[in-house]
């Protein structure tokens, strides 16, 4: 349970600070604010590595959770509770984040409450997007993780918080950068709205994403699976 937890907690924090900084900075009004918000997003993923990453792994992702149970590296009950307490983890923020935002004078949160996603205006393809940001991230995630990696896996907290920086970077503009169905589903239920009407897109994008990591990752590398 202490890992459940675990997941709980560092989706909470990756989903406030990282929400609540692109509230807090008006995300997207211009380029300073975009920059912020990645780097806020890619620091509470290397803040929570080193934390929570020796209890849990530190995935606070479901779609890292299945890239791993797709290849080998967990089992179905772990990703299953991973992904349950992550969502819990991430609507706990969302609460927090909202009551905060909420009673802040107008204006305040330059249109959004919790920092939730929503495809900008004239994007159709927005799920592609996920997709193809999650492949990428996940795609880190396995790599920097590897057994196979050696030392070098003392450095995986940070290459994977600097990769999302990277992704938040590309994906800002397009879809707000999801690529992790948790953090999307908890400002959602509390935005509303486009948020709640798109947020299939911020589910099945980054979970298409992250098995296309998985099996990607199991064509290229060495078997490093690990027993239940």
């Amino acid at each position: 349970m202490k890992k459940y937890l675990a997941e709980m907690v560092g989706t909470f924090v990756l989903t406030f600070l990282g929400c609540g900084t692109a509230v807090a900075l008006h995300c997207g009004v211009d380029t300073a604010s975009v920059v912020g918000t990645a780097v806020a997003f890619g620091l509470s993923v290397v803040a929570m590595a080193y934390t929570i990453g020796g209890i849990s792994g530190c995935h606070i992702n479901p779609a890292i959770s299945l890239g791993c149970f797709l290849s080998g590296r967990m089992s179905a009950k772990d990703c299953a509770m991973y992904m349950i307490f992550q969502v819990i983890g991430a609507i706990l923020a969302a609460a927090v984040l909202f009551g905060i935002v909420s009673t802040c004078p107008a204006g305040f949160n330059a249109g959004t409450l919790t920092g939730a996603n929503a495809c900008a205006a004239g994007v159709t393809n927005g799920l592609i997007v996920e997709i193809v940001l999650t492949m990428l991230f996940v795609l880190v995630v396995l790599g920097a993780t590897s057994r196979t990696n050696g030392a070098t896996n003392n450095f995986a907290g940070l290459a994977i918080g600097l990769s999302l920086i990277l992704i938040h970077l590309v994906g800002i503009h397009f879809t707000g950068t999801s690529v992790n169905p948790a953090r999307s589903i908890g400002p959602a239920l509390f935005q509303g709205g486009q948020a709640l009407s798109e947020l299939w897109v911020f589910i099945v994008g980054p979970l298409v994403g992250g098995a296309l990591a998985a099996l990607i990752w199991k064509i290229i590398a060495c078997d490093d699976k690990i027993e239940d």
